[in-house]
């Protein structure tokens, strides 16, 4: 979209968006009872997707949740937790868009919580509300604490009030599918896609889930990174032996990962695995502009972290989530907080890759086993055998874990222009828009399976502690999230 081309279309939503907003906001303002008073319901039913009595709960709350707000509503079973399916169709429509939510939730952990996470609280800073679900009005900036109250419980909700405050006025079908896996990596999603292809075609998919900008402005995200994980494992002696008797002589398998953990990147971050970044197209100057028009106080961050220089794979850090990346999330050898003086057996480091569209999974992972080998290291699949130990003098164990490819519609595209005009039409200004997020969600098989443009529509405050203890949703992210998704509902 040129520069020329943005500015008429924000100079005609400006003309339009005035009344619309107002309608969908006076409708909120009259129903936040009701709405809060359905959101602290669900966020009640815990919803670890590991159990599988509370996940049923959830998803029969949700149906039930869906049907109360005008669609069909149905339980799609899969071979782990059920998917909850809805439609509200449209006589003669041209077309349907597909939502994809989730219900289910990260872990807790209940000693770093400062109260239950299903036993939702609202709070004005660090005063605890009382009686709050007796109140009718809620100010933008209490917050309410539950797990899943960001990530991804408020969307499910918003959802369904955008459906109330438009009225039955939608230009085209709508149908919902909500996940009760995507924690976990979404491990039964692709069979069912495959199972269920006729009610989950569509146009369009649009993603409610994720954060806005930090800006706290409305905000698209035309793509995201998917994932490899692996876990990587230098093998030393059988046993744990005295450093004294045998250091300078047994090789010690910690020190060998640290020094192959460190050929793979360079001084300025960038990953050295031959063809790591092979296939990655040069920018153009309209993606460029993209990149450049979120506005990111990348100052300001690095403060926050406490770090003074980033890596250097990019010119700043929306040019850098557009390659893929490698990641060690954690080590492990031997002991540290005992006074053991041995040389360890083995030395494991935890390693991500997060992916961009341009690079697949597989082909990621034998670059970096190409590597491994290239280090003079023998790779096996398993653990290795008495004969294997004494064959090779540097012996490697290189095992794949969680795999989820990474997705991206442009945001010149026409579906991208689209969902660009609705919210311009519902906001009066331009959305930030993000090229590739850096998160992970399970769209590539929908993508694959039904060839579908896919548009992330994040509403949710960006400092929600999502994944982590105390996790929170803002209210005035409730509250404008119902109209964003109003926006798009409309289209």
């Amino acid at each position: 979209m040129t520069i020329l081309r943005i500015g008429l279309l924000v100079a005609a939503a400006a003309l339009a968006y005035g009344q619309e907003r107002a309608a969908v906001e006076t409708w909120v303002a009259s129903h936040q009872r009701q709405i809060m008073g359905e959101f602290n319901d669900l966020l009640r039913i815990p919803n670890v997707g590991t159990d599988h009595a509370n996940i049923r709960r959830n998803a029969e709350f949700i149906r039930g949740l869906l049907e109360r707000h005008g669609m069909q509503a149905e339980l799609l079973e899969t071979a782990g937790n059920p998917l909850v399916y809805a439609e509200k169709n449209v006589p003669g429509a041209a077309r349907t868009v597909l939502y994809y939510i989730h219900y289910d939730g990260q872990p807790v952990d209940l000693s770093r919580w400062k109260t239950d996470p299903f036993r939702p609280v609202m709070r004005d800073g660090a005063r605890d509300i009382a009686n709050w679900n007796a109140l009718e009005k809620f100010p933008d900036d209490w917050r309410i604490y539950a797990r899943s109250a960001s990530d991804d419980k408020a969307p499910i909700v918003a959802f369904c009030a955008a459906m109330d405050a438009l009225q039955g006025k939608f230009a085209g079908n709508v149908h919902v599918v909500i996940d009760g896996e995507e924690e976990m990596g979404s491990p039964s999603l692709t069979a069912a896609i495959a199972r269920y292809r006729d009610k989950l075609k569509a146009s369009l998919l649009l993603i409610l889930d994720g954060p806005v900008h930090p800006n706290g402005r409305p905000t698209l995200a035309f793509g995201a990174r998917g994932i490899v994980t692996l876990d990587l494992t230098v093998y030393g002696p059988k046993m744990a032996l005295h450093s004294g008797h045998y250091g300078n002589w047994i090789p010690n398998p910690a020190m060998r990962l640290a020094q192959l953990l460190a050929s793979m990147k360079d001084e300025q971050g960038r990953t050295t695995i031959e063809g790591f970044y092979a296939g990655v197209p040069a920018l153009t100057a309209e993606e460029r502009r993209v990149l450049r028009s979120v506005p990111d106080d990348e100052p300001a961050l690095l403060k926050l972290f406490g770090v003074a220089k980033p890596d250097a794979v990019g010119e700043s850090l929306q040019e850098a989530l557009q390659f893929p990346s490698l990641n060690v999330r954690g080590m492990r050898s031997g002991y540290v907080d005992e006074p053991r003086t041995i040389i360890p057996t083995e030395a494991t480091a935890a390693i991500d890759m997060r992916l961009v569209k341009e690079t697949p999974s597989a082909r990621m992972v034998e670059r970096v086993r190409a590597h491994i080998e290239k280090q003079g290291y023998h790779v096996t699949e398993g653990e290795p055998d008495d004969a294997t130990r004494l064959k090779y003098p540097k012996l490697a164990r290189l095992k794949a874990g969680e795999v989820m490819e990474a997705y991206r519609t442009e945001p010149e595209s026409a579906a991208g222009i689209e969902v660009t005009r609705a919210l311009t039409r519902m906001w009066g200004a331009e959305p930030v828009r993000i090229r590739t997020m850096g998160g992970t969600v399970p769209i590539a098989p929908f993508i694959r399976e039904l060839g579908v443009p896919a548009v992330a529509v994040p509403i949710v405050n960006f400092d929600n502690n999502q994944h982590s203890d105390n996790e929170n949703l803002r209210v005035g992210n409730l509250w404008s999230g119902i109209a964003t998704l109003a926006a798009v509902l409309g289209m």
